[in-house]
């Protein structure tokens, strides 16, 4: 429903090339369809938007970014800019911000709603605001984490990283060892902390 919203909202003024529902679809049909610009969810499953905007950063560095969420964390803000996004804004004023953030993304310029920002000018916005990212951990670590998180098996998050159980179970425990936690709900934990997956309602 809310893919059909925002296509009705974004149809009279862009051509939509393509909607996908989590984050691995989303890269792989963004490298199929090389867009101007995408827009993205923080909270996506399968791949949370952090990574997915990191693997769209390298694999199509000219595509424009623009995060779309209801996730108002000024340091998720500040993390999704850094990482090279143009624009991150929030749901509830996305008739009022969306396009005019599309915008200034394709004018290299960027945006963030004021929302977030209370009126801070950018850069001061940025130096103020930590990183929420887990740093301790790699990238695939972060992807194995976030699919165990959301629940899945060590057999179901291998066939969608193409890795064997073994291994996933490998990044797992290495993990553990090196966030010094003791059990699978503490890894859990540290993933909601750190904005790798979204709280379960």
């Amino acid at each position: 429903m809310l893919l059909d919203a925002f296509q009705r909202l974004l149809e009279p003024q862009c051509a939509i090339v393509g909607l996908a529902s989590d984050g691995r679809a989303l890269v792989e049909l963004a490298i199929k369809t090389t867009p101007d610009v995408v827009v993205l969810d923080i909270s996506m499953p399968r791949l949370n938007g952090i990574e997915a905007a990191a693997q769209l950063r390298r694999k199509l560095p000219q595509v424009k970014i623009v995060f779309l969420t209801v996730n108002g964390d000024p340091d998720v803000a500040a993390e999704a800019i850094r990482l090279g996004a143009s624009a991150f804004l929030l749901k509830s004023s996305a008739s009022r911000e969306l396009i005019s953030a599309i915008e200034m993304a394709l004018a290299g310029k960027t945006y963030i709603t004021p929302l977030i920002t209370k009126g801070k000018p950018l850069g001061l916005f940025l130096s103020e605001s930590g990183k929420p990212a887990a740093d301790k951990l790699t990238a695939r670590q972060r992807e194995v984490l976030q699919l165990l998180a959301e629940g899945r098996s060590m057999k179901e998050a291998g066939d969608i990283l193409e890795l064997t159980p073994r291994t996933v179970a490998f990044h797992k425990y290495t993990m553990m060892e090196t966030l010094g936690l003791k059990t699978g709900a503490e890894l859990v934990q540290y993933a909601v902390e750190h904005h790798i997956v979204s709280p379960r309602r």
